[in-house]
């Protein structure tokens, strides 16, 4: 009888995994919020950071107000770039929103009102939280919608705009506060998340090689450059075995998009051979530029 339901809505086991995994992931998430940053004004970007801002002006629920940054950024991205979301990023993005409010009625007091505390053990929760979320093929939405959206209109990349703006929100927040301090201790909140997603995701490596060896390399470069908007590089390829000619594409993707790309070749071809390598550095265009340090 479980069998059939799942084949009728078309989930799968491994799916049925990874909306466990996202809910682990988000929970966590709002516990961080609702516990550390939120009580103690720390605004560490991101669309929470945003909507703490705002809450502390408004008393405004956070979770309401992150759907109503989400939903026009959705949109703005829906209208740009298409119908690309997925039903995991859909989930993740509002189950964190119903979350955070539901946690801050359950459990009302903060761990501590001490804001290094909270901005250490905000960052490592929220780390971990988020780092769970992207291991099983989820995301929280927010700002990386954003940061899409910049460099589309822009010469930004993806990384330098998200960068930007985060760095704004926390500025943001020290002004509207007038608390410069709560900027630092947003900033200390900012590095605790970066390493603690990191060793989440198994490595210090931010960015993943791909090599994928498939029947169908135009439409999965299509996807790609829908989807991920990344570039990829074709490399003739012969099999030893077999002297068929194939066509080896080569893309370098984010840590947060390493999910996203299997899921495009699954989809496109669930027979292709596929590579994914961590690469320690990369120079170029969507990522660190030459000479920057």
């Amino acid at each position: 009888m479980k069998t059939n339901l799942l084949k009728r809505f078309k989930i799968g086991r491994r799916d049925l995994l990874d909306y466990a995994g996202i809910f682990a992931g988000v929970a966590i998430t709002a516990l961080a919020l609702d516990w550390f940053l939120i009580p103690n004004m720390i605004a560490a970007g991101g669309a929470s950071g945003l909507a703490t801002v705002i809450h502390h002006l408004t008393k405004l629920p956070v979770g309401l107000l992150m759907v109503l940054i989400n939903i026009p950024l959705f949109l703005a991205s829906v209208r740009t770039f298409g119908r690309h979301f997925g039903a995991k990023t859909v989930f993740g993005t509002a189950l964190l929103s119903i979350l955070i409010d539901l946690v801050a009625i359950v459990l009302p007091e903060p761990l501590t009102q001490d804001p290094l505390l909270a901005s250490l053990y905000g960052g490592v929760l929220t780390g971990v939280g988020i780092g769970l979320t992207f291991r099983f093929n989820g995301t929280t939405g927010g700002t990386d919608i954003a940061a899409r959206l910049l460099k589309k209109y822009t010469s930004l990349s993806v990384g330098r705009a998200l960068l930007f703006i985060d760095m704004a929100i926390i500025i943001l927040a020290g002004l509207v506060f007038r608390q410069p301090d709560l900027s630092l201790y947003a900033l200390i909140t900012v590095f605790v998340t970066s390493k603690a997603i990191d060793l989440i995701l198994e490595g210090e490596d931010y960015a993943r090689a791909a090599f994928i060896i498939t029947k169908d390399p135009a439409d999965i470069v299509q996807n790609i450059f829908a989807v991920l908007g990344r570039g990829v590089t074709t490399i003739e390829g012969r099999g030893a075995y077999t002297g068929t000619d194939r066509q080896v594409l080569l893309c370098v993707v984010s840590r947060a998009e390493q999910s996203r790309l299997r899921e495009i070749v699954e989809a496109t071809d669930p027979k292709a051979f596929v590579i994914i390598t961590s690469a320690s550095e990369v120079l170029g265009e969507g990522f660190m530029e030459f000479g920057a340090n």
